[in-house]
């Protein structure tokens, strides 16, 4: 079971929409085989809202398309819940924030649909959440892409 915390921009999202997100959520933790429920707080937010959060977290001033706030470490590329992270069975994972007109954008300059687009920011932030980053070599980005793939593939939201 998945609790997904919205913010108020979040919370305005057609039905199926948000059901596409949760399906990604859902299918990227039974793949990666996530033994616990999972809480994960997720935000939309604009162009500029989320240049100022990169800006203030990364120290990169520029528009992204999603960001990503894992809660919990990871050794040697495996993710660490400890006894203290568990609370009712469940693990809260991290924040999800995507700019809702960079998600647009980015759905029609690579020609498939938002749903698809929006799909894949979850997928792949929610890799970023369990312990993924492309960032650190040719191999991880290999890995955490071929599994955004996966994932996408499994609920019929491809390219």
């Amino acid at each position: 079971m998945i609790n997904l915390v919205l913010n108020e921009e979040a919370e305005k999202l057609a039905p199926d929409l948000l059901d596409t997100i949760r399906h990604c959520i859902e299918q990227t933790l039974i793949m990666e085989e996530f033994p616990f429920d999972a809480e994960i707080s997720f935000s939309i937010t604009d162009n500029e809202g989320i240049r100022a959060l990169n800006n203030e977290q990364r120290g990169i001033d520029r528009e992204t398309d999603v960001l990503s706030f894992p809660m919990l470490e990871v050794e040697d590329g495996v993710l660490i819940v400890e006894d203290s992270d568990i609370f009712d069975n469940c693990v809260f994972l991290g924040d999800i924030v995507i700019s809702l007109p960079k998600a647009k954008e980015q759905a029609e300059a690579y020609g498939h649909s938002f749903l698809r687009e929006m799909g894949f920011l979850t997928v792949h932030s929610m890799l970023h959440l369990l312990g993924y980053d492309h960032e650190l070599g040719e191999a991880e980005e290999k890995e955490m892409f071929t599994k955004q793939e996966e994932v996408l593939s499994a609920l019929s939201l491809v390219r």
